[in-house]
């Protein structure tokens, strides 16, 4: 290929340039903490600031890739959209409830346990959801899987959450794997790191261990996939709130404005 063409080419894919930039920023960073010294195993709150500046390149690569994917309908959102007005109606399936079957609110997520906005929902909004809405019976959260086709692990972590759930502790598995997500992700030791959470939440472990190799739930997994499509999921998390859409990592606030529109509806302020 002739030079000309070849630059073509490169101006033509910006986002596999951006790959580049932030792979070599990524190998800058690391090389300047090991040069200097700065990563002593001793301190923690070094190694915390560590943790926050790879969560937040790995967020730019995530973007990159979804770019990448050119259109495909598995992508991340990478922030938050508005609600639609349409109503619909969203199966919860069989899967996991966090919260009181009789709440008048049924708030329905379609996510990814890969997904570093996921996660940002889980850090930051759930907590609070949790404490005015489903500890109080007024919401409960059904949690689906939408598996990313670029995050690798983000399968096998929504099928080790099933098999925790099959032994009554998906609540459990759920927190673990989304607090020890910089530790799996990108990871070919995950399934080893995922036996470790269950182990840890007190699982049967040959138990646990029979059903994640036999891929018992794939299908069930692929099933929610398939579903999240039909109901136009687009970008995770994607959230049905008594039906209504509410798409992206959004804060707190977007979801109290909508819990509070159903509950009133239902007379359960």
């Amino acid at each position: 290929m002739e030079k000309n063409e070849l630059k073509r080419k490169m101006r033509g894919t910006p986002a596999m340039g951006s790959v580049i930039a932030v792979v070599a920023l990524i190998a800058f960073y690391f090389a300047g903490f090991f040069t200097h010294g700065l990563l002593d195993p001793g301190s923690a709150e070094q190694l915390r600031a560590l943790r926050d500046q790879v969560t937040q390149l790995q967020e730019r690569l995530d973007r990159i890739a979804v770019r990448l994917e050119g259109g495909s309908p598995k992508k991340e959102s990478t922030g938050p959209q508005p609600s639609g007005t349409d109503r619909l109606e969203v199966s919860a399936d069989d899967d996991p409830v966090i919260g009181r079957a009789d709440a008048p609110v049924t708030m329905i997520e379609f996510s990814d346990f890969q997904c570093p906005f996921c996660k940002r929902f889980f850090e930051q909004a759930l907590p609070k959801i949790e404490e005015e809405y489903i500890k109080p019976g007024k919401v409960k959260l059904v949690y689906r899987d939408f598996p990313l086709s670029f995050h690798e692990q983000a399968q096998l972590a929504a099928e080790a959450a099933e098999c925790a759930d099959e032994q009554g502790k998906f609540r459990e598995m759920h927190d673990r794997i989304f607090q020890g997500q910089a530790e799996w992700s990108g990871n070919a030791e995950a399934r080893r790191i995922f036996a470790s959470y269950a182990e840890a939440i007190g699982l049967d472990m040959e138990e646990f261990g029979r059903c994640l190799d036999s891929g018992r739930y794939e299908e069930e997994v692929q099933r929610d996939f398939n579903d999240g499509v039909k109901y136009g999921v687009t970008g995770t998390p994607t959230f049905f709130i008594n039906g209504r859409k509410l798409v992206g990592a959004q804060p707190f606030t977007a979801f109290q404005q909508l819990i509070e529109t159903e509950l009133r509806s239902s007379g359960e302020e």
